[in-house]
């Protein structure tokens, strides 16, 4: 009998230990990926591929991709959306082919490699190249979205519930430290470009396929360390053959069979939206309005960056004592008290907007794991990856709600100021739904273990 004990115990320990080092490879995805939304999205490509698009247009200031008349200033912009729409179509596909097979691996690995080949690639990117600038960011976006389903898949099969809340919290604060990290090197090599023999557009492009590298060369870690599981016949069963909007309508459909899931994911979509929104027009508000100079705005990416790593690690904490859920909704109170509060920030004063990066900083990363964690618990089993496409769809798909909230409220008014206080009903309303979903008997309706707190 002791012998018996003394067996079971190794094994135990065992199993905890490859437990553990799973989950630490599987940190090292946010770790690998999140240089790109970081240097690429946030800072690089959205000036640098504006510029090579106005000098690739005509004495009216339009570039005429496939014939098309677009303004140079807007072609990143529609770009970006066309991105969304390829994700869209690719990723119910990537779900379901992973979820029925079991092969989530080779999956992650040609989004990931095809997305960081494509952001390397950008180094080419001179002159008056912004077709092919246009080309890599549609695929990189696309594939980004593509890994960042699969990669979140994993969470409910690495994790058990107690620990889902941690273990999501580390992925975020891994990418947000990697983010912060690659920035400051690359600004350095921005901002010293002559101190180093470089043009600024040759130090831009740099940096740019050095994200590209970074994503490849660290993606090998969760690909050693993350192991297949055998495929869960999924509930309900599901469409074996489907193509693009088939099968994203075939999830659609299934998930209608667990409807407070569906409430959550809306509850997600809508305050999420927010979040994006606040994320991408940050900036705008405090060049136009606040009128900033680079350098300002670019401390202030650098502090939420940073901020966000401690965010998302003690809202994990938080989550221990209080639960997901509460902590999430405490989360959307802090946003719209943070945003409440930009609506007063004085003019050319980046003290104050340094203020608002911090508070940002530190809900932005919390929400945003916590949301992950939570969300793992309410889907059904096998069907982890085509749930997590939708998703992630509600992230980048529907984001556009925000950004047209935003631009009308400033078309109407014609004050920034008002324009980024509307975005306060997008956590208000987020807050409303979220609070209606009765989430112990969401995680029972999707078929799993409810944990002590949630």
């Amino acid at each position: 009998m002791g012998t018996d004990t003394a067996r079971g115990t190794a094994a135990g320990a065992t199993a905890l230990a490859e437990r553990k080092r799973e989950q630490r490879g599987w940190y090292f995805y946010d770790w690998a990926c999140s240089v790109y939304s970081t240097s690429v999205l946030t800072v690089f490509l959205g000036p640098y591929l504006t510029s090579v698009a106005k000098a690739a247009a005509d004495a009216d200031g339009y570039v005429r991709p496939l014939g098309v008349p677009v303004r140079a200033g807007s072609f990143f912009a529609y770009t970006v959306s066309l991105s969304v729409v390829v994700a869209v179509l690719v990723m119910p596909l990537a779900g379901a082919a992973a979820d029925r097979s079991g092969r989530k691996k080779p999956l992650l690995a040609l989004s990931a490699y095809t997305g960081a080949a494509a952001t390397t690639a950008m180094f080419f990117l001179d002159g008056d190249r912004y077709l092919l600038g246009g080309l890599l960011l549609v695929v990189a976006n696309a594939a980004l979205a593509v890994s960042m389903a699969l990669y979140n898949s994993f969470l409910p099969q690495i994790a058990p519930a107690e620990e889902r809340d941690a273990v999501s919290s580390r992925g975020w604060a891994f990418g947000y430290a990697a983010g912060a990290l690659v920035l400051v090197v690359n600004l350095v090599l921005y901002l010293a470009h002559d101190s180093f023999g470089l043009t600024e557009s040759a130090a831009v492009r740099i940096c740019l396929a050095s994200a590209g590298v970074w994503w490849g060369a660290f993606t090998l870690i969760p690909l050693r360390r993350l192991r297949e599981r055998r495929p869960v016949p999924a509930q309900g069963g599901g469409a074996r053959t489907a193509t693009g909007l088939r099968q994203l309508v075939a999830t659609l459909k299934d998930m209608r069979r667990h409807p407070l899931t569906l409430s959550f994911l809306l509850a997600y979509l809508v305050y999420n939206d927010g979040v994006q929104t606040v994320i991408s027009q940050a900036s705008v508000y405090g060049s136009e309005e606040l009128r900033l100079d680079q350098s300002a705005l670019i401390t202030a990416v650098l502090l939420v960056q940073v901020l966000a790593v401690a965010g998302a690690l003690a809202m994990g904490r938080l989550a221990r004592a209080y639960g997901a859920k509460r902590t999430i909704l405490g989360s959307l109170v802090a946003w719209t008290a943070t945003i409440g509060a930009g609506y007063f920030l004085p003019k050319d004063s980046p003290g104050w907007f340094y203020a608002l990066a911090v508070g940002i900083g530190l809900v932005l990363g919390g929400t945003q794991a916590l949301s992950r964690s939570l969300f793992s618990h309410l889907v059904p089993g096998g069907k982890e990856a085509e749930y997590f496409s939708a998703y992630e769809m509600s992230d980048r798909g529907i984001s556009w709600v925000g950004p047209l909230v935003f631009g009308l409220a400033f078309q109407l008014t014609g004050s920034y100021r008002d324009a980024i206080v509307s975005l306060v009903v997008f956590f208000l309303i987020g807050f409303v739904l979220l609070a209606r979903v009765p989430v112990r008997e969401a995680i029972r309706d999707a078929g799993n273990p409810v944990p002590t707190r949630i």
